[in-house]
């Protein structure tokens, strides 16, 4: 063989020779030395490889990662967030408008899980919960203090159908735990929880949350509204309390509204070109005249619903100043089934305005008190406590409207605490006046039966003197009477416990007719339309 034929050969081993030399000394001294490309994703993969590989101690190296990506995530925004593979399901659940449960709403207060509510038929119900109860172990393990969260009473609540869960329950001041064993079934949710005419021309639709189902719930409620009266012309869509969803849900509500080619919404992001969402025009209801209610509670999906609205000049929006949450998050999975709700954009209004309220990256703390602060600094009371942190901006119609974070009103709503007393409050944090209402309900039942309207058995309730009932109760049951404070909330009490009672007999729809007859948002509304100050613009 000549030299010009080995000189192929020995350039080829001096390459191999190079690398493994090469992976030698990475595999050997990257202890004390990393590579020289030291980007903060290499360091993060080298540290991981020099605990797995040098540490005293044997380390699950998934479970340091699995707590790991949380914070990681908690440094960027209040909503990128880490969901195990255990808890994905449940975390889409609502959205998705079914699920297997027990069937009771409840609250975490002091550390405890308080039954609000046992839904009618459900499992819960059938094995014997009450409302009011306190949930104290769940499957023989303790469930209180640190341990009690929303996040981990749904985990543990939540379950494939047919399964069991057993729970021991604590009734207001009694000792003993009882425990039910209960048999969790599928649980339907509905995003739209009422539908029903205001008047004779004002049509009333209540959404709760924008889901898989809620574009096709809200147009069945229109083509109700629209065959139960021959005069509806006007309408009225109640976001308050609603926390969104799907942006999609959105922004094909919205579509029914607005005419052809209007923005509805856009996003944009760092590496996120900006994309423009708009009206087709196939819309069915362009020409109704439409109110939108929201309060501090109504976010995302239904911030995006009011602004679009607001913006066009299509609709009257009244309440108080919404959320402020208008992060796009971006679902990426792993391998192992777990995911990242990622932010990669922001929405924005048809005018600019940003929805998303100001936040510092990784001070999720002071984000979470922002409705706190505002409580205290008068917003929920005067319009002109509302701080406006971004510049003006207008409407279609030359409208001024403000950024800064969430969508302020057209017409504010201040919440009312005429009558609200420590008596009232404790009555309500205690679980004993919903204990008392579905007690009464159900003590009562064979005669509540006879009433099929609201009205007639709201008419009904009135008539027996219900608070003066629930006070003997209460204070036999630990809650001492105070006739000036039960005095001073009696209209609060009276319709608390009544709403209650037509829940538990008829249906949400009817608990909210109940409570909209005196509401002033609802009064505001209608004036709205009496006014003009509703209606769609011209084309």
């Amino acid at each position: 063989m000549n030299k010009n034929n080995l000189m192929p050969l020995l350039l080829a081993l001096c390459v191999v020779i190079g690398i493994l030399i090469g992976t030698f000394y990475a595999n050997h001294f990257s202890g004390n030395r990393l590579n020289i490309i030291n980007s903060g994703s290499n360091r993060l993969n080298n540290l991981l490889h020099i605990v797995d590989d040098q540490y005293v101690d044997s380390v699950n190296i998934d479970d340091l990662v699995e707590k790991a990506m949380p914070q990681i995530l908690s440094e960027l925004d209040p909503h990128s967030v880490y969901i195990s593979a255990k808890d994905v399901q449940r975390a889409n659940d609502d959205l998705k408008g079914s699920f297997s449960g027990v069937g009771i709403e409840f609250v975490i207060r002091k550390d405890t899980l308080h039954v609000q509510n046992v839904l009618s038929g459900g499992p819960a119900e059938k094995a014997g919960l009450l409302a009011g109860d306190k949930i104290v172990s769940i499957d023989g393990k303790p469930f209180t203090g640190k341990e009690a969260t929303n996040e981990e009473a749904m985990h543990r609540l939540k379950g494939k159908r047919g399964t069991t869960v057993s729970v021991g329950v604590l009734r207001y001041k009694e000792k003993k735990v009882r425990y039910y064993t209960i048999t969790r079934d599928n649980i339907i949710t509905h995003s739209v929880t009422a539908t029903y005419m205001l008047d004779e021309k004002t049509g009333y639709i209540r959404i709760k949350n924008f889901g898989d189902r809620t574009y096709n719930e809200m147009l069945a409620a229109l083509t109700q509204l629209t065959m139960s009266s021959l005069n509806f012309s006007q309408l009225v869509i109640d976001l308050r309390d609603n926390t969104g969803g799907y942006l999609q849900a959105a922004t094909m509500m919205v579509n029914e509204f607005l005419p052809k080619n209007r923005l509805i919404v856009y996003t944009q992001g760092r590496k996120s070109p900006r994309a423009d969402y708009r009206s087709d025009g196939r819309g069915s209801y362009q020409e109704i005249p439409l109110v939108v209610l929201i309060n501090e509670n109504s976010a995302s999906a239904s911030e995006i619903f009011a602004g679009a609205i607001q913006d066009n000049d299509r609709g009257t929006i009244i309440g108080r100043r919404s959320f402020g949450k208008g992060l796009v998050q971006q679902q990426i999975g792993f391998p192992d089934g777990s995911m990242i709700r990622l932010t990669v954009a922001r929405y924005y209004t048809p005018s600019g305005r940003c929805i998303q309220k100001p936040y510092t990256m990784g001070d999720e703390a002071d984000y979470q008190h922002d409705l706190v602060e505002r409580y205290k600094h008068g917003e929920f009371f005067s319009e002109d406590s509302i701080h406006h942190t971004g510049p003006a901006y207008h409407t279609l119609l030359g409208r001024t409207v403000y950024g800064g974070g969430g969508i302020t009103p057209d017409i504010f709503i201040a919440e009312d605490t005429t009558g609200i007393t420590s008596y009232y409050k404790e009555a309500l944090m205690s679980g004993l006046i919903m204990q008392y209402a579905f007690g009464y309900t159900d003590e009562n039942r064979p005669r509540l039966k006879d009433f099929d309207e609201m009205s007639q058995l709201a008419n009904y309730l009135e008539k027996q003197n219900l608070v003066e009932q629930f006070a003997t109760y209460a204070d036999k049951n630990g809650l001492r009477r105070r006739n000036l404070m039960i005095r001073k909330s009696h209209s609060l009490l009276e319709k608390f416990i009544n709403s209650r009672i037509i829940y538990n007999m008829l249906s949400e729809e009817a608990l909210t007719q109940y409570t909209n007859r005196d509401d002033e948002a609802i009064r505001k509304a209608l004036e709205a339309f009496k006014n003009n100050r509703a209606f769609p613009t011209k084309k």
